[in-house]
């Protein structure tokens, strides 16, 4: 419900009437002061679309310029004439450049990492609900334009920490930087070769459910992943357990635990290995934290076999991840 409030901060005038609007939107409005409310992302998408027609404005009223409806789909619809998502997102930031003033954005390739940065000149920094909802944009559509999910290993912004984050890091990544020197978002650049490949009939299919299909990445809290994910994330990596020892701790068989994780696509080597890629960029942008001390923390037996685990998930090694996360200049 903080976001649904997010949402409507400029786009209505303060004591304005809302009960009919959130009703609209499948939201009730006898919650929408309790802060802990929480909101389909159905229903926030209706929400949003509209707010859109409301204000011709696929942005929220948080432009002086509106980003006016039909806007995405161009965007989409010109992006997908290009052959590779590097191209894509090129073109895409491109036209958000020319809608959006004061938020120039740049895509640079940097070996295996590749960064899209916000320039923002001397303006003062923008509300984190603003970054993000441009982030939803950007990321929702490289996703479809590539046809397939492309994880953010990490996402600075220049404005202060909001009251609520979780929300941010289920959307984007548990890595999140505030008050920084400048606004980005770090994804591993081999996505950025990825063919792109769409017809209008798949254009059209997906406008007519954005922007609900590019809210969150549909992960369940409550699914069992979640579950050993979080529970792995309480203890040193020397303890976590073995597959026989956490079905055990479920009271489960090992196979009915294989089981209940292939039912949600994952494995308990892949759950522990998505702990440790988080935890260690997480790590690497704490500069007093040498390689061996983080090599260890993660359980690896020699920094030789965290660099390979780390090329293997990021594309890049640390010290390079490191050199870009930690460089400061704009």
């Amino acid at each position: 419900m903080q976001l649904v409030r997010e949402a409507l901060q400029q786009c209505c005038e303060p004591g304005a009437p809302t009960d009919a609007l959130l009703a609209a939107a499948g939201i009730d409005p006898a919650r929408w002061a309790c802060n802990d409310a929480r909101v389909s992302a159905a229903a926030y998408g209706r929400l949003w679309r509209l707010l859109a027609r409301r204000l011709d404005d696929e942005f929220f009223g948080m432009n002086p310029r509106r980003l006016k409806c039909g806007s995405l789909a161009f965007l989409c619809r010109s992006s997908m004439a290009q052959e590779t998502l590097e191209a894509a997102l090129a073109s895409a930031l491109a036209f958000l450049s020319l809608m959006l003033d004061a938020m120039s954005a740049r895509l640079v390739r940097q070996q295996g990492l590749a960064e899209i940065v916000l320039h923002e000149g001397d303006a003062p920094p923008r509300r984190a609900f603003t970054y993000f909802t441009y982030w939803m944009i950007v990321h929702g559509a490289a996703c479809w334009l590539s046809g397939r999910r492309i994880p953010i290993l990490a996402v600075d912004l220049r404005c202060p920490a909001p009251a609520f984050c979780d929300d941010y890091r289920v959307m984007f990544s548990e890595n999140l930087r505030f008050d920084q020197p400048r606004t980005r978002m770090i994804v591993s650049a081999d996505c950025l070769d990825l063919p792109v490949r769409r017809s209008e009939a798949e254009l059209a299919h997906f406008l007519a459910q954005a922007p609900t299909n590019i809210l969150v990445k549909y992960r369940d809290p409550q699914s069992l992943a979640s579950r050993i994910r979080n529970d792995l994330r309480q203890l040193p990596a020397e303890q976590w357990p073995l597959a026989e020892a956490l079905a055990q701790r479920l009271h489960m068989s090992t196979s009915t635990l294989r089981r209940r994780l292939a039912e949600e696509g994952q494995t308990y080597q892949g759950l522990k290995d998505g702990v440790r890629k988080e935890l260690a960029i997480g790590w690497l942008a704490e500069p007093q934290l040498g390689f061996a001390e983080i090599a260890e923390r993660l359980g690896f037996a020699d920094v030789s076999s965290f660099y390979k685990a780390f090329r293997k998930w990021c594309g890049s090694n640390p010290g390079h991840y490191r050199s870009l996360i930690l460089d400061a200049t704009d």
